[in-house]
């Protein structure tokens, strides 16, 4: 990976910290196993990113958000969009939750707890 690549990646991870009110845990900080990427008093944040989006996932969450305005518009309240991935063959419970970051700092924004306020 190059310098510009590895910088892109620490700077996401530090901005995705910093919006859900965590701390990005640096590589030299992770013990070895599974270390989340930020340190948050009750999210294990894991970050990846891809320079193309995934189709199915996008076109999953477009449809959930028009399924929220369609609720919207008919005065039946707010809905929270989320998809939900399932792969054939495997539990229901095992099935993958999806949503949007803005949608999940806008239902869970006021009661995220800060890094700082973690009790060790």
């Amino acid at each position: 990976m190059t310098d510009a690549g590895r910088s892109r990646w620490k700077a996401l991870e530090r901005a995705i910290a910093a919006s859900l009110g965590g701390e990005r845990v640096p590589v030299t900080g992770r013990v070895r196993g599974w270390a989340p990427d930020v340190r948050h008093s009750w999210l294990a944040i894991e970050v990846k990113s891809r320079k193309s989006r995934m189709v199915l996932i996008a076109e999953m969450l477009d449809q959930a958000v028009k399924a929220a305005d369609w609720y919207r518009r008919r005065g039946e309240g707010e809905r929270l969009p989320i998809g939900i991935y399932h792969v054939t063959g495997t539990r229901v419970e095992n099935s993958v939750v999806f949503m949007r970051l803005k949608d999940f700092k806008a239902y869970f924004g006021d009661s995220l707890p800060k890094a700082e306020e973690e009790t060790a």
